[in-house]
Order: structure tokens, then sequence, then C-alpha cells
């Protein structure tokens, strides 16, 4: 929600103490912009197992994405041209599917890959899981409007890392581990769909920053020069409507 008094943090789905709409705060936030403003970023992360989502549990209830007031305020992105940036668990990865297949027209970002689980209720079913969460992202690859940020696997939620003690990772075994997920992705919505990300400072639960952009480029060595560039820079700047070099 819109956080009153504070800098600029917006959800499409409520207005914190004001008779302003949705699309009124939506064109306000782009008006101070003053060109810079892309989009919303929202999650809807929930599980019922307290031990996922530790202290980000609670903030979001279940369906989020398929409830009818979030939809009221989704509705005015695509409009406007703004993106939406989407992050979830896997197992809610059904949601998104319905809100893109609702809103054919609005640009969505799925982030972190669709955050694979491994702890809590899901440890040690992370690899069982996969073919599930395979089949989503096929089904979401289906969905024209989808694009897909390929990181956010260094994050605690997929127990490839019980705690930050110890040695770190190499770029080797970074990309050993996150080959199967990388893979997937990019087969299923193609390099210009997908974009390599950071997720800095979270992702330095398992990964340095140097690791882990060594490791994107250990996964993306097969490619050619124009799909790199697609991976590391060109989607992102197509989805996000950067002027950069």
């Amino acid at each position: 929600m819109a956080r009153c008094a504070r800098a600029p943090a917006l959800s499409v789905t409520s207005i914190c103490a004001s008779a302003m709409s949705a699309e009124d705060v939506l064109r306000s936030h782009i008006a101070a912009g003053h060109g810079r403003f892309r989009g919303i970023r929202h999650s809807a992360a929930y599980d019922e197992d307290p031990a996922v989502l530790g202290p980000l549990g609670g903030r979001y209830p279940a369906g989020l994405y398929r409830d009818a007031t979030f939809r009221e305020g989704f509705k005015h992105l695509q409009k406007l041209g703004l993106s939406f940036d989407a992050w979830m668990l896997e197992p809610q990865l059904p949601d998104l599917i319905d809100l893109a297949r609702a809103f054919p027209d609005t640009t969505i970002v799925l982030d972190h890959v669709g955050t694979p689980l491994g702890i809590g209720r899901y440890k040690g079913k992370r690899e069982e899981r996969f073919a599930i969460w395979r089949d989503n992202i096929k089904a979401l690859a289906g969905c024209p409007n989808v694009n897909v940020k390929v990181g956010g696997l260094p994050m605690p939620f997929g127990g490839w890392r019980a705690r930050m003690a110890g040695s770190d990772e190499t770029s080797q075994t970074l990309a050993a581990q996150w080959k199967p997920y990388v893979d997937a992705c990019i087969e299923a919505f193609g390099v210009r769909r997908c974009m390599f990300e950071s997720n800095f400072p979270v992702d330095r639960f398992g990964a340095t920053y140097t690791a882990l952009w060594n490791a994107f480029k250990i996964l993306a060595k097969a490619y050619s020069a124009d799909e790199k560039t697609a991976l590391f820079s060109g989607t992102a700047k197509r989805i996000y409507r950067l002027n950069i070099d």
C-alpha cells in the first residue's frame, strides 16, 4: 500500500488514508518520477508454514493476485505504460498464470525464477517439486506478456545453504546448483524474455557479488554474443525502457 508521509512505496491494491484512486496515485508517481518511474513491484509471497518466509511472513494473504480489489488497481498499469514485477513463491505460480491471462496486454516480470523452495515444510523436496515448477514456468511462458528475472537463487528459500557461516560457494558450484532452473527458464521464455539479475543485498546469504555474476557467465558460456547481450542487458533495457548504452 502507499505508505503515508513516506517516500513513494506503492501498491496497486489500496491507497493509504487517501481519497485518490489507484490511477490518480500512479499518475502522481509518474509525474514525480520525471521519466524514471517504470512500473510497480508488489510481492504476494505467502505460505501457511511460518518457517518458509520467517520475518517476511504474514504481510500478504493467500491468493493476493487473484483478489478482485488488487485487480481493480492492477488494471490501470497497461494504459499508463507501466510494467509489473511479481515476487511470489513456487507453489503460488498458478496465481500469476491466472493474472497474466486475465491481463494479456500488461507487461509482467516474474522475479527470482518464481522462488523455488527447500526450507520449512519443503525441506528435502526442492528436487521433487522441480517438475511442478517447470510445468508452471512453461505455462507462464505461454503468456507473451510475461518475462522472467533469472536470479534470486542465493536467497535462503531454496535451501541450498543453511546459514552464512562457513566458506562462500565458488561460482562453479553456484552454476551447477542453478543450472536446471536457468536452463529451464531460457528454454521456455527464450533469451529475449529472460534477464539475469542480482538481488543484493539479500543474495549475499548464498553468494558473493563476484561469484554470482561469474556463475551467470559460466551458465551463458554456450550462447552467442547477441544472446548474451539479451541476458545480461538487452531484455532489461527493453522491458524497463532504459535509454542507456
